[in-house]
């Protein structure tokens, strides 16, 4: 069986628009989503717990070695690089940030590029760096499907601009048009 996953990224302006558009998902939903977004380790955050209550869906914080199973909505942990694994699980890792982030968006995209090849799907949110355009321009040379939303949709558009930029995208979409996309996606893996 072909495994498969999607990847949502983002900063400055993003996180409210994956948690609206992860609230749209029917249930149940039958591949893991991996969410990375900047978060600052100083702040204790409790948005896995919420949301989970919230959606009526898995949604945790992944763990190191940890296997990653269909139905879950992972987020990257404050502090660490999320990677992907050949065994389909997590490692993190402390080394030194990414376009001044850890979580880098960019590290999680290549890692997963390299294990899911063509079953990789990751869409870059808004943001206020380069994060996340260099991940993703290798999920597309690896035959995902990559995505950025719309940089005149975004609250601050450096970030999916930036992907543009390197023609790292097979689609600019607004947010309507992601979510759409996204319904669509998760609905066709069942």
């Amino acid at each position: 069986m072909e495994r498969k996953i999607l990847l949502l990224g983002g900063s400055a302006g993003g996180f409210s628009v994956i948690l609206n558009i992860l609230k749209a998902l029917k249930r149940p939903i039958p591949l893991p989503i991996i969410v990375i977004v900047h978060r600052n380790p100083k702040y204790a955050s409790s948005i896995e717990d919420t949301l989970s209550k919230a959606l009526l869906q898995k949604v945790k914080t992944a763990d190191d070695k940890e296997t990653i199973e269909n139905g879950t909505i992972y987020f990257a942990p404050a502090g660490y690089h999320l990677l992907i694994e050949p065994d389909y699980s997590f490692s993190l890792d402390i080394s030194e940030p990414v376009q001044y982030s850890r979580p880098s968006i960019d590290v999680t995209f290549e890692s997963a590029a390299e294990i899911y090849k063509e079953n990789c799907t990751a869409i870059l949110f808004s943001g206020a760096n380069h994060d996340g355009a260099q991940g993703l321009l290798m999920i597309k040379k690896y035959g995902g499907k990559t995505y950025v939303q719309d940089p005149l949709d975004a609250e601050v558009p450096i970030m999916p601009q930036s992907a543009i930029d390197l023609n790292a995208q097979d689609e600019i979409l607004s947010i309507t048009e992601i979510k759409d996309y996204i319904i669509q996606l998760t609905q066709s893996c069942i």
